[in-house]
Formats: structure tokens, sequence, C-alpha cells
């Protein structure tokens, strides 16, 4: 959605066409993908072409040269000024962004056209489908189910001609207070569930009692970044909790006790009853196998349990990090953005880690249901969309990044139909003497990167929803469409902050997370509090609240702390590499609280304290019943893939048998996803994802060179454990474990 700037202006339509005799490869390949999924209703064969829309005054001499020069290649291409006719046996539908969502190619046209001709215009894109031999409705429910996604996208059966673009007005924001004095814990629920808070009854009976001590309700912008700090993605309530346990007895050792001797292992205890409690389950098991470690004299970790990702030493003077994240809501509702969201974001993690981790690699694992699944449940996308959107996502964010994706995995169950699983991840190198950071009072909070929009609002609090038929329609607006070019800009920008001459300008760095400012500023200024000045932010459109603006994901964006004799030589280099940034505020409180204003009105005041510490983690019941967990595990290994046993018969060869394994989904050779993915890219690769005769065999793990100047290598591979299907035995209580 742009600005107003330009809406008094004439908006120029061009069509980007193949040119006679060229092949036309996007809609080639949509007619066999709509033969293949449906042969019945196919269209015999479907024309492709590109949409521009222009707003701004251009000149007939400046349209014919964004025609020839930017917008086709003139040997393979050619382009329509307008709508060209539709064929007597097609159907036209267009596909277009929704307004407000990001559209990275339309962002790359204005920067040429302003380039060209030092002349500011509005752009938007699209793709014209011609479908011959089938009838409108038809045409449109083939597009829509293969091209386009209702939570990005409009749909129409005619040429989209706008007159103007949609522009956002600015408006005036009262401080909007939020009732919960007095609200018994059935209001409390409700109002969290309505506002996408996503908090449960104890966490908001917790709010209500700070509020009453307070004397006061609290603002709007206040909660909802309580509600975001206290999110699942925020701070990992799950695996933060205090669990209660105890074992069914069986007579049978074949598994080990977990009850006998719990109590002397770290953070565990035992409680009257018998029953042992973890207290922390995160400390009490990975951190606690971790520290152990360091304390039996590993020095290669350098930093773990307290950045954006974990930090091991390299070499004498290089460390390395990996950040690996899930992104299942947003790419089960949108595959394709909510991926490129879901390795970009790592890649941002990396980018926070330290004082500025150098990307080097990407990974990914994707699980999915199978293809033939018989029925896909309603709000969900068929599996086969899914897989091919998530993996162009990734391919397309990481590519154009020019970060080699090195190795993956893909699984395929029917589990996944409705919540599909999106893990992405990133390596990271820098130098050892970067390792720590913290922001200092009196430090700059300098925001760089993209603008802040309406897309990712409620991110971090979608995260610790359930997935519904309806969430598709709820939560458009949690999605977002990422801009890998913008990255890459902030990327090389933030490494030449980093290596400046003078020493590393900033104190600080992190990536604006789930909850936008809200998490980034949140998080760097724990210690020592924050004050902020919202109107600051540089906005992709009017209209934003300051709530909007303080918790929007909105993506390609990273906070730093930056001292204030520095910002001089920091602007100076985002000039040289086209990089906007802002001055939001300073870190440093008396108080160590959190002030935000909106044009010099204070608008939310919180402690630090209360926000990182003032939640109550939640205690969860567990039973270990071995006799339960050997079952699942011999149901898993029957189901997962077909065992010897059951292909072979007395005639049939064992060669037979071997074509039969080799061709099931979880084992067949996933090429035609790794060939998609740039992994030469920096030059760093030694050991392909791709090996053996003809470079058709997977690796069992990639290699790559970190230290141009090192002969150290890194390997990088991962595995995936599947369990059973979730099995509901009675326990005669009336409830199920």
């Amino acid at each position: 959605m742009p600005t107003s700037a330009h809406t008094s202006s004439k908006v120029h339509r061009f069509e980007v066409h193949p040119a006679a005799g060229h092949v036309d490869p996007t809609g080639e390949a949509l007619a066999r993908s709509l033969a293949h999924a449906d042969p019945d209703r196919a269209p015999s064969s479907v024309s492709h072409a590109s949409i521009y829309l222009i707003e701004g005054e251009l000149s007939e001499e400046q349209r014919t040269r964004v025609s020839n020069e930017l917008l086709s290649d003139p040997l393979t291409q050619t382009v329509d000024e307008g709508a060209a006719e539709v064929a007597s046996d097609a159907v036209l539908v267009e596909v277009h962004p929704l307004p407000g969502v990001t559209d990275p190619a339309a962002d790359s046209v204005q920067l040429a056209i302003k380039a060209m001709f030092d002349l500011d215009v509005s752009v938007l894109t699209g793709n014209r489908f011609d479908l011959h031999g089938v009838d409108a409705t038809t045409a449109r429910e083939l597009v829509e189910r293969t091209c386009a996604n209702p939570v990005v996208h409009a749909v129409h059966l005619e040429p989209f001609e706008p007159s103007e673009f949609p522009s956002g007005e600015a408006r005036t924001f009262p401080v909007r207070e939020i009732p919960l004095r007095g609200a018994d814990g059935d209001s409390l629920e409700r109002l969290s569930r309505e506002s996408h808070l996503f908090l449960d009854r104890t966490e908001m009976i917790a709010i209500q009692e700070f509020y009453e001590a307070l004397g006061r309700e609290p603002r709007e912008i206040e909660l909802e970044t309580l509600a975001q700090t206290w999110s699942e993605h925020c701070v990992h309530k799950t695996l933060k909790a205090t669990i209660r346990y105890r074992e069914v007895s069986h007579d049978d050792d074949t598994f080990v006790s977990l009850v006998e001797g719990a109590e002397s292992r770290p953070h565990h205890e035992k409680t009257d009853d018998g029953q042992i409690q973890i207290n922390n389950l995160l400390k009490a098991t990975i951190a606690a196998a971790t520290f152990e470690l360091i304390d039996e004299g590993i020095d290669w970790c350098l930093s773990v349990f307290v950045d954006n990702a974990g930090i091991i030493s390299f070499d004498e003077e290089n460390a390395v990090c990996f950040k690996v994240e899930t992104h299942n809501h947003p790419s089960a509702l949108e595959p394709y953005g909510g991926a490129a969201t879901g390795i970009g974001g790592c890649i941002r993690d990396v980018m926070g880690t330290g004082l500025a981790a150098r990307p080097i690699a990407a990974t990914d694992v994707f699980c999915v249901a199978n293809p033939d699944i018989p029925d896909v449940p309603a709000g969900c996308l068929h599996p086969t969309r899914v897989l091919k959107q998530v993996v162009a996502g990734v391919r397309d964010y990481g590519n154009r990044m020019g970060i080699p994706t090195l190795n993956g995995a893909v699984w395929f169950d029917d589990d996944y139909v409705g919540n599909p699983l999106v893990y992405c991840g990133c390596v990271g190198v820098l130098p050892r003497t970067l390792v720590e950071g913290d922001a200092q009072p009196g430090d700059r909070i300098i925001a760089l990167g993209g603008r802040t929009g309406r897309d990712g609002i409620h991110g971090a609090t979608f995260s610790s929803a359930e997935l519904t038929d309806t969430h598709a329609d709820e939560f458009s607006h949690a999605v977002q469409i990422g801009n890998a070019i913008t990255e890459k800009k902030a990327l090389d920008a933030i490494l030449a902050m980093r290596d400046d001459h003078s020493g590393c300008l900033f104190h600080s760095i992190t990536d604006c997370g789930a909850g936008g400012f809200s998490s980034a500023v949140g998080e760097m200024g724990e210690k020592i509090g924050a004050e902020v000045d919202l109107e600051c932010a540089p906005l992709k459109y009017d209209g934003l609240s300051p709530t909007e603006t303080w918790i929007s994901e909105a993506q390609e964006r990273m906070v730093l702390a930056v001292p204030e004799e520095h910002l001089e030589r920091l602007a100076e280099i985002c000039v040289e590499y086209e990089v906007e940034f802002c001055d939001l505020g300073r870190f440093g409180t008396d108080d160590r609280s959190l002030i935000l204003r909106y044009h010099g009105e204070e608008i939310g005041n919180l402690p630090m304290s209360f926000m990182h510490d003032g939640i109550p983690m939640p205690t969860r019941e567990a039973i270990w019943d071995p006799a339960w967990t050997r079952e699942s595990i011999t149901d898993s290994r029957d189901r997962d893939t077909p065992g010897l046993s059951t292909l072979l018969s007395p005639d049939e060869s064992m060669l037979h048998a071997t074509k039969l394994l080799l061709a099931h989904r979880n084992i067949a050779s996933k090429d035609w996803i790794i060939r998609q993915y740039d992994h030469e890219v920096q030059g760093g690769s030694v050991v392909k994802p791709l090996v053996g005769v003809g470079e058709g065999g997977p690796s069992d793990a990639a290699v790559i060179r970190p230290v141009e100047t090192s002969s150290q290598g890194l390997a990088i591979a991962n595995g995936l454990a599947t369990g059973s299907r979730r099995r509901s035995v009675s326990d005669g209580s009336g409830r199920d474990r």
C-alpha cells in the first residue's frame, strides 16, 4: 500500500509477454501442473504475462525506456502498454498482491526508475494467466488453487487497471486503556483470545493484579507488549515450565526408570507425594548437559543460551554460530511467504548474534503430508502446494541474498496436513573478539533496513495459537512476504559498520523478531531501560497506530545500540549502501523502565522487571509409561518405512524390494529440491549436497570453508527422529493420556 504521494498521477499498465517463437515457461509449467493435478478440468494451454502498474508522471520517452531497458528483454519478450486482448477461447485471470502486502519486485522497479530518471513513482506488480478451453469459474478456481492465496492475493477476472493506488491516511490516535480491574477469570480469558493476546488465565490474572497495585488500567500498547514478551515464541514457556511427573509401574525392566535417583539430578526434586518435579525443563536437560561439558573443561562453547544463536569456537581467531527455528503457522497459511520469512528471520538472527556474524550457509527441514492424501481438511492447503512453495520461499530468499543452502531434509506424514513443520537454519562466522555486546546507557536506539507496516502484527502471539480452519482469515495480518534485497543491503551495511576503520560502531545489535520493535528494544534494554519515540519510525504507508508500529514484525529490520559519537559515520555508511535508518530514542532510564512516547505524549510505561520476570511460569503434569512408549516406537517403525518382510515374497527378488524401498517418498532422491538451491555462491562449499557419479546421490553432510584463509572446514548435517501418531489411551478417569 503506497503512500498518497502519487494518487493524482496517471497509472500506466505494462504487460510483458514472451515474444513470438519463444517459450512461455511460466504458462507451460502451470499447464503441466494442472493437467497432472486435475486432468478432467485442465485447460488446453496457459499463457502468462507479467504485469507492472506504475503510478507517476512518465513521459512517452520514459515509458519506452522503462519498457525496453527495465521491464523486458527485447530479444525474448514484448511489452504492451495497456491490456492485451483476450483470445476468444480463453479466460483471463489476474493475481495481484493485496494492499499492504510486501511486493519486492515493485520495490526494485521503483528504485530503478528513481535511478534512471530521478523520479519518484509507486509500483504494483501482478501476473496474468490466460487459460484456454475452460470457463471462468473453472479458470478462477484452478488459479486460486495453484497460484493465488486469498491471505495475500487479490484475484481478478478482467484486467486490473485502477485509476489510482490505494493509500493510507494519517490519523490521530488517543491513548486507549483496556479495562481489566475487577474482571473475572472467564472475562480475562475471553479478552485474551478475542484480542489475539493468547495469554492464559493465570497470566491474565497476574497482569490484572499488577495494574490493580498500580491503581490504573493497562494501556493497549502495554498489554500488547506483555503479550508478545510472554508469548511461547519469545519466552519458551513450555521448555522453561515446571514439570511434575510420575511413573506407571510395570513388571518390566526393558526401560530404565526415570524416577529412580532423579532428585540428585540438576533442577530435579522429589515431592511429598512421591512425584518428581523438574524446575525448568530447559535448564534441567539441554542446558544442563551443555553446562556440564563446560564445567568439565570444554572451552569451545563461547556463548550459549543468551544470544540469538549459540556461538562456538572455530579456530584461534574465529567463531561460528548456528540458528534454527520453525515457521510452521505462517507456512500453513501462506507457504511461500512463511518459509521465506522463516529463513530470512534465521539469517537476521545470525546477523544479530554477538556483534554481527556473517551468514555463510543455510539449511532446512520440511515435514508435510503425503501428496496423495485422500482428504485435505477444510482451511488447509494441499501438501503438494505447501512443499513446492516452502521450497521456493527458502530458495528465493537464500539465492537472492547470496547465501548457499547446503543441506536439508524432507519427511512425509499425513499428521502434518494441518500444520506443516518448516524448519529453517543459518550458519554464521564472526571474530572471537566480537562474541559479546550489550547496550549501554546513553546509546541511541537505531533502527535500519525495511520500513514498518501492518504485516506481521501478532506474529509472536499467533505462534501460541492452535490452528483452526478459520485462521487464514483471522490471522492474515500475521503473514508476511520478505524482501531479500532489502536484507542483503542491510547486511552489507552492518558488516561495514562492524569492521569500520575506527572500530565497531555499535555496542549491541539484534533483529526485530516476532514482536517487532517491542521484542528488539525490550530485550536489548532489559537491564537498563529505554525511551522510544514511535513517530520517528519510517512507515510503509500512513495510518498505522503507535501500537501497530511498536509490535509489527514487518521484515528486514535490525536495531542497534549506537554511541552518539558514531552516528555521523553510521549515517555515511547507510547512504553508501542505500539503507534507510532512523533514531528511535535512547537506552537507559533512571528506574529501568520502558517509556513509550508518540509525538511527545507518553503512551506506555512498563518496568522491565515485570516485563521479563513477572510471568507466572506454568506447571505441567506428565506420565512416564514404558509400555506405551514401547508400543509407540514399534508402531512408528512399522508405518514410517516399509520393511523388507512386507515387500518380499517367495517370487520377488532382493533387487525388486530394493527398488520399492528407494521409491518410498521418505527415501527417494530429493534432487529436484536440492538443485533449486545455489550451494556454490560465496565459493566456500567443499563437499556438495549431491555427490557420487553424476553428482546424483545425497551426501551424508556438506562441508564448507567458513574462513577463506583457513584450511579448516565445517561439516553440516541433520537428522530427523520421527515419532508415532498420538494415541489415546483411557486411564478410566474420562480423560485421555
